[in-house]
C-alpha cells in the first residue's frame, strides 16, 4: 500500500447532542489530491478543524506521516509539515503582502524567538517569502498593504502563506469560494502546480475545480462518509447524485 501522509481513523466530533462528524475514516497517501465534498452542514470543515488541531475530536485518531497527532497542539502539527487555509481569509490587513508572508515563514522556524535582529537580516527568510508570493502571482503587490488587495488577491495570499511554511500536507478549505471565474481559474492552476511531494486535501463546492484537480473524492453527508472513489466513480454513484451532485 502507498505510504499515507494523513490517516483518520473512526473520527467523531459532537457538540452537545449533535454528532457533527460520525466515525469518519480516511486514508490519504503521499502526493494525492483528495477532495471532500458534500452539502453544507455535512461536517467537512469540522473534520478539517479536528485534523488541523483547531478542535479536539470527541473520539478516534488522526495520524500524520505515521505519528499520532490526535492530541497535539496546532502549532506542533504545523512544525510537522501540516498547513491549512480557511473559508474566511485570516490575514493581517494592516501589514504588507510581503510582511504577511514573512510571518508565515518565521512561524515554522526558530527565528520567531530572535528579538534582537531585524527580519531583513535573514536573507533566506526574505527569499522564501518572496518565492511564495511569486508562486501565486502576487510578487508585484509585495509592498501593498493587505487591506488594499482585492478579495481574490487575499485568497491568493492566504494560499501563499500556507505554501511559505514548506508544508508536507496542506488542507485547503474552499479555496475557490467567492472568486470570479478568472480568479478561480488562477487559483486552480496554482493548486495544480503544487509539487507531488506535497499532499493536498481540499474542501470545495465548485465541481469544475474538484473534477479538474482531485485524484480521489470522498462524499460526506450528515457527518458520515457515504461514498469514496475516483471522480468518475463518484459521479456515477446514485447516493452521491441524490444528496449532492444532482441528476444532471
Amino acid at each position: 500500500m502507498e505510504r499515507p501522509a494523513l490517516e483518520i481513523a473512526d473520527l467523531t466530533k459532537t457538540f452537545g447532542g449533535v454528532l457533527a462528524v460520525d466515525h469518519v475514516s480516511l486514508r490519504v497517501p503521499v502526493g494525492r489530491r483528495h477532495a471532500l465534498i458534500g452539502p453544507n452542514g455535512a461536517g467537512k470543515t469540522t473534520l478539517f478543524n479536528c485534523v488541523a488541531g483547531t478542535m479536539a475530536p470527541t473520539g478516534g485518531r488522526v495520524t500524520l506521516f505515521g505519528q499520532d497527532v490526535t492530541r497535539l497542539a496546532e502549532p506542533r502539527r504545523a512544525c510537522l509539515g501540516l498547513a491549512r487555509t480557511y473559508q474566511i481569509t485570516n490575514l493581517f490587513p494592516g501589514l504588507t503582502t510581503l510582511e504577511n508572508a514573512l510571518l508565515a515563514v518565521q512561524g515554522t522556524t526558530r527565528q520567531k524567538w530572535v528579538l534582537h535582529r531585524p527580519v531583513g537580516a535573514f536573507r533566506e527568510t526574505l527569499d522564501r517569502a518572496a518565492q511564495a508570493l511569486e508562486r501565486v502571482g502576487l510578487a508585484p503587490r509585495a509592498a501593498e498593504p493587505v487591506h488594499r488587495l482585492s478579495y481574490g488577491e487575499r485568497r491568493q495570499l492566504e494560499f501563499a502563506l500556507a505554501l511559505a511554511s514548506r508544508p508536507r500536507t496542506i488542507l485547503l478549505d474552499e479555496p475557490a469560494a467567492g472568486l470570479s471565474p478568472a480568479d478561480r481559474d488562477r487559483i486552480a492552476r496554482t493548486i495544480a502546480q503544487i509539487p507531488r511531494d506535497i499532499t493536498v486535501l481540499l474542501i470545495e463546492h465548485n465541481m469544475d475545480v474538484v473534477l479538474g484537480l482531485a485524484d480521489r473524492i470522498t462524499v460526506l453527508h450528515q457527518g458520515r462518509v457515504i461514498t469514496e472513489g475516483t471522480p468518475d466513480e463518484v459521479r456515477a454513484d446514485p447516493q452521491a447524485r441524490e444528496v449532492y451532485l444532482g441528476a444532471a
